[in-house]
């Protein structure tokens, strides 16, 4: 098994390959798209033959794809102190060996193409710009501060110009929000958050269907991740017609 770099040459072989299975390399394909100078791409080639791929987004982020054999050669080549990775489920022996979580999670990828949707928009939705960016913050942080505690307002007034946000006012006080990126294959729903106090009321199932039908209008598939354990947002999920697809171990850790 040869590891290389992506590059110019393996191009035509990594896009032939992410592309039959867009939901499962979503980020593969974003970030070297989109994010080229921040990313890093590692091939796991029998022959002319991806056997796996390994992205290294921002030096922190990392993503492994592919058999057995192929991760485990390439979690060798990784050599960051500190990560926060996500590979499907049946390679957590390779990573736990090599890296002591932090923080782990089982991460389901929802899948809904067009015409299995079954939206239901029963409470306003507004469009939210960066005068909104510090309430968004707040609600983030205190819904999931394990997972958005250091999410910052600068951080979501930048992402506002590649991303789209919505949400549900109350009184002129945000009590859900949802954020949504598209590409030309795939709309990915990217984060969903309601206050606690807000929550029961069906907010994130008028926004996940609001997001959803914006999706459809301009592309065919809708992908979203959530917690394994996650069963109110699995819910309101699959009651706008998501489907599990495939299941990863999600951790933030530290080399052993």
């Amino acid at each position: 098994m040869e590891i290389v770099s992506l590059n110019p040459e393996f191009e035509p072989v990594f896009w032939k390959h992410v592309n039959q299975d867009i939901p499962h390399y979503f980020f593969f394909g974003f970030d070297w798209r989109n994010n080229k100078d921040e990313t890093d791409i590692l091939l796991a080639l029998a022959g002319r033959r991806i056997d796996g791929m390994m992205l290294v987004y921002k030096k922190r982020i990392v993503q492994f794809r592919g058999n057995r054999e192929a991760a485990r050669v390439l979690l060798e080549h990784l050599t960051l102190e500190k990560v926060e990775l996500q590979a499907p489920k049946e390679h957590k022996q390779y990573i736990l060996e090599k890296y002591e979580p932090t923080w782990s999670h089982e991460l389901m990828l929802m899948v809904l193409h067009q015409g299995e949707e079954t939206l239901h928009t029963s409470h306003p939705i507004v469009k939210l710009d960066a005068s909104d960016a510090e309430q968004i913050t707040a609600i983030m942080n205190k819904v999931d501060p394990e997972f958005w505690g250091e999410v910052t307002t600068k951080q979501i007034t930048e992402g506002m110009s590649s991303t789209n946000w919505a949400g549900i006012k109350l009184n002129g006080e945000l009590a859900s929000v949802c954020r949504t990126r598209l590409t030309k294959q795939v709309g990915h729903i990217v984060t969903v958050a309601t206050r606690e106090t807000h929550r029961n009321k069906g907010y994130a199932t008028s926004l996940v269907s609001h997001s959803v039908n914006s999706i459809l209008n301009k592309t065919s598939t809708a992908i979203i991740y959530v917690l394994n354990d996650n069963q109110p947002a699995i819910r309101a999920y699959k009651k706008a017609g998501f489907k599990p697809y495939k299941t990863y171990y999600f951790i933030r850790g530290k080399r052993r």
